[in-house]
């Protein structure tokens, strides 16, 4: 094979070297008329047109066939005999690759000498089918669309506001001149007081003209100004009462001080000034009113901490153990699982040399349902106190099936036990494993640990029960289950690396866990956690890490429409994560990702509140860490985590100041932990649950980061939307030029970071780091999970080849591949999955 230069792309003189010369081009050439200049066409045996998916490659599709009739003079060659062949190279099985690879091979086969043959048997499907964007060509400004309308936004209440404190002016003015027709405020004169023949023709212009201002305000500006007292009597009052999903919420707005003064819940702006009251109202609103600047509920949960602790090291039982330790003492169980590389890129714990080294490091190895049950057992997955996170994402339609069926064998076990048939129950899994040991915990159980989720080790709930029974208690845990998979494909392109599929294949079972959440009523759980962090974390500054989160999420949500959801049944179940650093930006991420998104969700979307309330996750900055003084390292944590929990964050993880040189010991985990209870429990000032509203300071920033966010959506979007930008690295390459800015000036000195390039210390500072513990996976742990995993699948053996067909058969044919997971995973390792669907979906090759 000869490959031409770059610059000779076009070049003719490489037909004569070659047996058969393939030109490969794409719709971008320009004009027509460029065409008659391209040597290749003349000569070429084969010709690609590629990215045929791009906006005007029909067009350059019949362009091209009607050059090479030109050329050879066959103008009555029909299309389908014209050997130039549409391609999309960047996807999987493209019916268009396989036709020209079936092509070339004839070609290659006809000049064959002796027993060498160029046959092939089956080259795919090569029936050319129309294959459209993820996002359609006619939503490609969708980002664009969305900083015009929340610069129109600001604009509108900027003049609406105006209009407000014109309108009071004239009714204040109206009364002083006694007009005995004045209406009550915010009210219209009638058609008889603006024509009344008998009054002042001054007074009737003032009475005009404050009507013409209330007309300016618009009816839901008026609507807002008359709520407004009601609204404020209820956040001042000795009590607030609110209603969420029928269920009245009670509690007191004031919280007592130890110099016996009542500090008001919610700080309630005393403007007098119509027009002032209507900025409030409509740029920033009380919390839990749109469009939820200052939050997405009225009123912090009181009985459930923010505290979402990340844990994940060895085998399922250490990461259990952990977690039972993490949420000793909390009301509820917020769980954040982070898993080893060996899981995160979809294999299955091995003693080959580039997975042994990996299993249990950095995250808890999980290959199995088995390993799933153990890593949450004694934990009530069903419970509305309990909340699990999965950062997993190449992989993460397999953790998450994983997960679920843990979940529903968790009630089969409950459900077994309370009607009185656990000994049958026992008996008939003794038999399934009279001939070869059943799967154990093991260990000793953690404190708390009631032994629950163990007991259907080996099995499934359906093995157990009669299928209506089983159907009846996994549609009821599926109603009741909490938490959030990460699962965003486009920030691990883009940031993060841990891509397994191709990125459409990826996309489209994000999208098939989406369609099954809506088939069968997961409300209380996120289908995706829309992630920020990574983007911070790979060296975005906080406007980049917003505005590509931001846009990524918009981007799944158009995806979503284009396959048929409905917003409404979708856009609840998307949740956001966000880094929090020392920048000044980071203050407000949260103020303005709620307030862009809400716009965007009601304005453009036509959404509902639910749709429009945008929740979020915060882990202070793993890059702030530092493995010099590390002991300060929890001063900068605090710093971010009271950014975080100002700016009315739903979930919170505080990183254990040892983190930069290893996995955190259970000593700086609770040091970690009690950071957030400490601002959460003591801090005076936390108690008032919007305490960053009425800044100058705050306002400004939240404005200027906004329109930076907008700016940064017109680039995307002249690049063709996020997939677009995708395409050519721009999001990369702008990751990777802010990361060495930020180096940069770390080791320059320009960035003053105490205790690491500036004021240091003497001596003994890397004391902490010789002496520090250093966690890692044991030898036992690795050999005990891959002893288990090829437990499983000797046990399996006979039922998961057809289990794995099904899988690939609804993958090829467009059947949702999540609904296949939820039974596949009862018999197939996370490894045999990701080989069964590699071959059907497209492994994950970068653009380089």
């Amino acid at each position: 094979m000869v490959e031409t230069a770059g610059i000779g792309q076009s070049d003719s003189e490489i037909v004569d070297l070659v047996d058969v010369p393939l030109y490969v081009m794409t719709p971008e050439y320009g004009a027509a008329s460029q065409l008659e200049k391209i040597d290749m066409l003349d000569f070429a045996d084969l010709v690609a047109l590629n990215k045929f998916e791009k906006r005007g490659a029909e067009d350059a599709l019949r362009d091209v066939r009607k050059q090479w009739r030109r050329n050879r003079v066959e103008f009555k060659r029909p299309d389908d005999q014209v050997p130039v062949f549409p391609t999309i190279a960047s996807r999987f099985n493209d019916p268009g690759v396989n036709r020209l690879f079936a092509a070339l091979c004839a070609r290659l086969d006809e000049q064959a000498g002796g027993d060498r043959r160029w046959t092939v048997t089956d080259p795919g499907p090569t029936e050319l089918i129309a294959r459209h964007a993820l996002v359609p060509a006619t939503r490609s400004r969708y980002l664009a669309e969305i900083a015009t309308n929340g610069r129109r936004a600001h604009d509108a209440v900027e003049h609406r506001s105006l209009a407000a404190s014109r309108a009071q002016s004239l009714h204040e003015a109206l009364r002083t001149l006694g007009d005995t027709s004045v209406p009550e405020p915010l009210e219209r004169y009638g058609a008889t007081a603006l024509a009344d023949g008998g009054a002042d023709s001054a007074l009737l212009r003032l009475r005009a003209a404050y009507n013409d201002a209330l007309e300016a305000v618009g009816a839901d500006g008026l609507a807002l100004l008359r709520q407004w007292p009601t609204m404020a009597k209820s956040a001042t009052d000795d009590q607030f009462t609110y209603t969420v999903r029928g269920k009245e919420i009670r509690g007191d707005n004031y919280v007592p001080t130890l110099s016996h003064n009542r500090v008001p819940k919610l700080a309630v702006p005393r403007f007098r000034d119509w027009g002032e009251q209507l900025t409030f109202l409509m740029k920033e609103n009380l919390p839990g009113q749109f469009p939820f600047t200052a939050g997405v509920y009225p009123y912090r949960r009181e009985e459930e901490d923010p505290t979402r602790m990340f844990a994940g090291e060895g085998g399922p039982e250490r990461t259990n153990r952990r977690f039972h330790y993490v949420a000793g003492g909390h009301g509820a169980a917020r769980l954040s699982t982070a898993f080893d590389s060996t899981t995160l890129y979809g294999e299955d714990p091995d003693e080959r040399p580039d997975i042994y080294g990996r299993i249990g490091n950095s995250g808890v190895s999980i290959a199995t349902l088995d390993d799933m049950k153990k890593l949450y057992s004694g934990f009530d997955l069903c419970a509305p106190t309990t909340s699990v996170s999965m950062t997993i994402n190449g992989p993460a339609p397999m953790i998450l099936a994983m997960f679920m069926n843990t979940a529903i064998d968790q009630r089969v076990e409950k459900h077994l036990r309370a009607t009185g048939q656990w000994e049958a129950a026992e008996k008939k899994i003794a038999a399934l494993f009279k001939d070869r040991p059943r799967p154990v915990y093991k260990g000793e159980l953690p404190p708390n640990h009631d032994g629950s989720g163990l007991g259907l080790l080996g099995v499934t709930g359906d093995q157990l029960l009669d299928a209506g029974t089983y159907q009846k208690i996994r549609k009821e845990t599926l109603s009741l289950v909490r938490g959030t998979v990460q699962a965003d494909i486009l920030k691990e392109d883009q940031a993060q690396n841990t891509c397994i599929f191709s990125t459409e294949f990826a996309l489209r079972m994000m999208g098939d866990v989406q369609q099954f959440f809506i088939d069968n009523d997961v409300r209380n759980f996120y289908s995706v956690s829309i992630s920020g962090y990574h983007i911070a974390e790979a060296g975005a500054n906080p406007v980049s890490q917003l505005a590509f989160t931001l846009a990524n999420g918009f981007t799944i949500a158009e995806y979503y429409l284009a396959r048929g959801m409905k917003i409404d049944d979708f856009a609840p179940n998307l949740s956001f994560f966000f880094s929090n650093g020392m920048d000044p930006e980071y203050a407000v991420i949260g103020r303005v990702a709620r307030r862009i998104w809400a716009r965007a969700m009601r304005d453009l979307y036509r959404a509902g509140p639910r749709s429009q309330m945008l929740k979020y996750h915060i882990q202070t900055s793993g890059r702030s860490l530092h493995a010099q003084e590390i002991q300060f390292n929890d001063v900068r944590t605090t710093l971010q985590a009271l950014y975080a929990l100002f700016d009315n964050c739903n979930s919170l993880h505080t990183n254990a100041y040892d983190e930069a040189i290893t996995t955190p010991t259970e000593e700086s985990v609770r040091r970690a932990v009690a950071i957030q209870l400490i601002i959460g429990k003591e801090l005076g000032l936390n108690k008032t649950q919007n305490p960053w509203q009425g800044s100058f300071a705050i306002d400004q920033l939240t404005d200027l980061v906004e329109e930076a966010v907008y700016r940064e959506f017109d680039r995307i979007s002249e690049r063709g939307g996020v997939l677009g930008a995708m395409e050519t690295m721009y999001q990369r390459g702008k990751i990777q030029e802010e990361s060495l800015y930020y180096e940069t000036l770390k080791h320059d000195g320009t960035l003053p970071i105490v205790g690491v390039n500036t004021y240091l210390a003497k001596e003994g500072s890397n004391d902490e780091i010789r002496n520090a513990e250093l966690i890692r996976s044991t030898e036992d742990e690795k050999q005990d999970q891959v002893a288990a995993v090829r437990a499983f699948l000797a046990r399996n053996a006979a039922q998961r080849p057809a289990a794995l067909a099904r899988l690939q058969q609804q993958a090829a044919t467009g059947g949702n591949v999540f609904a296949e997971l939820m039974e596949a995973v009862k018999v197939a390792s996370l490894g045999s999955i990701s080989n069964a669907l590699y071959q059907v979906g497209g492994q994950y090759r970068r653009s380089m």
